[in-house]
């Protein structure tokens, strides 16, 4: 989801995260989340308009493919009106879509910003103006917004360590295998800082007691997919070209990274990846990946989506059902309102779920390899 990461509509991920809450308003907000995974919100007496900026096309398909037609759907049924605009990876471009969405009166801005130092200079902007603004998918650190609404990304990250360590040890993999770790935008993105901390906390202890080595650790900077293959290939080189098990941050860079495996003639080394695309579902089920993480979006906007509608009827955010909790900004000293979905690993047993929840369909993951979605069952 970078986030990579593709995350998609779906099932379990943020589906894992139920949101509840008890309604205290006098003109109750009702909300449901069809079958298959669309966000929407129904509600009486909002007002008021939201901008919505989302930060690239590049790091993940996810934005165009559903965040951005999920929430216009959910703001549509509320009668809220919304700009809902992508500033395609330019900081410049994105503040100058700020300043506009500020200046043409919106009551919120929700953002998924492409750098924290950029949304924090948003968000300063925004409150100097009035405007209420939700942090979306990516934290500010340093920033201003009151409200930041993701995943526990963290949890992305330990979920890749696990089952990392579940396909080295399914393999047989010999004491010491070794493991290159190739981290996501770490120079951009806190989700990244946070994805690589959570697969740390599963592996650091098991570098120490020798069970498996680090062989270096790699930044694919800026999320950017023309990255991986180089910064991988510098990698394994350095390592004398062997490798047991590799960490990478999302499925594009899993791709980078097995196209190099394949090409060296490396096989049955376990890839990890995130956002259950149809390329790292396609892997799973060649063997090729050993599992990704899959984010329902559909519950994030939904979640994102409710809160800024609370926040327009200027009502708390338990009106809309939703349970907020504490995430701490180091960086600004502060701490702000958070809603954190749970994420899911997911391997060949249970690739059906992605499917099941709506996300994708069995026409589209099996393109191409039927014969091999049969063999698992998948129709």
């Amino acid at each position: 989801m970078r986030k990579g990461g593709i995350s998609i509509v779906t099932i379990g991920l943020a589906a894992a995260l139920i949101v509840t809450g008890c309604s205290s308003s006098k003109k109750k907000a009702t909300t449901t989340t069809p079958a298959g995974g669309g966000a929407s919100s129904s509600s009486s007496g909002a007002t008021g308009k939201v901008g919505v900026i989302l930060p690239d096309t590049t790091s993940s398909t996810r934005y165009t493919l559903y965040d951005a037609p999920l929430l216009k759907k959910a703001f549509d049924a509320a009668g809220i009106q919304s700009d809902i605009q992508n500033a395609q990876g330019d900081t410049a471009k994105f503040t100058s879509i700020a300043q506009s969405m500020i200046g043409e009166g919106v009551k919120v801005l929700l953002i998924d910003s492409p750098d924290a130092a950029t949304g924090a200079g948003v968000e300063q902007k925004a409150k100097q103006a009035g405007v209420q603004v939700i942090d979306y998918d990516r934290v500010n650190l340093g920033g201003s917004a009151d409200y930041y609404v993701s995943f526990d990304n963290e949890g992305v990250g330990k979920l890749q360590g696990q089952t990392l360590v579940s396909c080295l040890q399914a393999i047989k993999a010999p004491k010491g295998a070794g493991i290159i770790e190739m981290d996501g935008g770490t120079d951009v993105d806190n989700n990244a800082v946070l994805f690589a901390k959570g697969y740390n906390s599963v592996l650091d202890p098991l570098y120490a007691n020798g069970t498996y080595k680090k062989l270096s650790e790699a930044v694919v900077k800026g999320w950017k997919v023309a990255n991986a293959a180089p910064a991988f290939t510098q990698a394994l080189t350095a390592a004398g070209g062997k490798v047991n098990g590799v960490v990478a941050a999302n499925d594009d860079i899993a791709n980078a990274v097995i196209t190099v495996l394949l090409s060296k003639g490396l096989k049955n080394v376990p890839v990890t990846g995130q956002d259950a695309g149809i390329e790292g579902l396609q892997h799973i089920l060649k063997g090729e990946q050993c599992m990704t993480v899959f984010k329902d979006v559909s519950k994030e906007a939904d979640a994102a989506s409710k809160l800024a509608i609370a926040l327009i009827k200027g009502q708390a955010p338990t009106a809309a059902g939703l349970t907020l909790t504490d995430f701490q900004d180091p960086v600004g000293k502060r701490t702000i309102k958070a809603l954190l979905l749970t994420p899911t690993a997911i391997t060949k047993a249970n690739v059906e779920d992605v499917i099941t929840a709506g996300a994708l369909t069995a026409a589209q993951v099996c393109k191409g390899i039927e014969s091999i979605c049969a063999s698992a069952g998948i129709k």
